[in-house]
């Protein structure tokens, strides 16, 4: 038997907060239409009128960027002089 939530389109939501600008990812769920997603997403993550405004969109229509690969010449940390080495230990005068 398969079970019938699965079977709806799965749905991202954003919501934007009082204090916030712009809409943060919460998370994800899925519903058989628009506005019973929209419906849930304000049951499931809004607590005590925290949400200005909620988003929801299908997952199917969101697209991402893929950030490029850094190599190690091209990472700012590989360029930036920091005075020691962190390679080599640092030696201790010892008087006796």
């Amino acid at each position: 038997m398969t079970n019938p939530t699965y079977a709806w389109p799965l749905y991202e939501v954003f919501v934007r907060g009082k204090r916030g600008l712009n809409h943060v990812h919460v998370g994800s769920l899925h519903a058989p239409d628009d506005e019973s997603a929209l419906h849930s997403a304000r049951d499931v993550y809004t607590r005590r009128n925290e949400g200005v405004s909620i988003w929801v969109v299908r997952s199917v229509h969101v697209t991402a960027s893929s950030r490029p690969r850094r190599t190690r010449s091209s990472h700012p940390a590989a360029t930036r002089c920091t005075g020691t080495p962190r390679s080599t230990p640092s030696r201790r005068r010892t008087h006796i």
